[in-house]
């Protein structure tokens, strides 16, 4: 006769999970203010190297465009 492998069964009692909206509240703004952090920094970073690139080509060789709102000049 063919003996089946008996099966042993054992429970373990685990508590329930919890949600905690506090720490993924904090954990949002804390990410979203290191977000801001270095988007701020990385604004000043490149509006400074815009700036140190602009005055170290010193006067602009192109005159520069406007929007034309001047009155052209009346003929003498």
């Amino acid at each position: 006769m063919i003996r089946l492998a008996t099966v042993h069964i054992t429970w373990v009692k685990v508590e329930k999970p919890t949600f905690d909206l506090v720490g993924v509240v904090l954990g949002s703004l804390e990410l979203s203010a290191m977000l801001a952090a270095l988007a701020l920094f990385l604004g000043l970073g490149f509006a400074l190297l815009l700036i140190r690139r602009h005055r170290g080509r010193g006067a602009p060789t192109a005159p520069l465009v406007g929007l034309g709102l001047e009155s052209p000049p009346q003929p003498r």
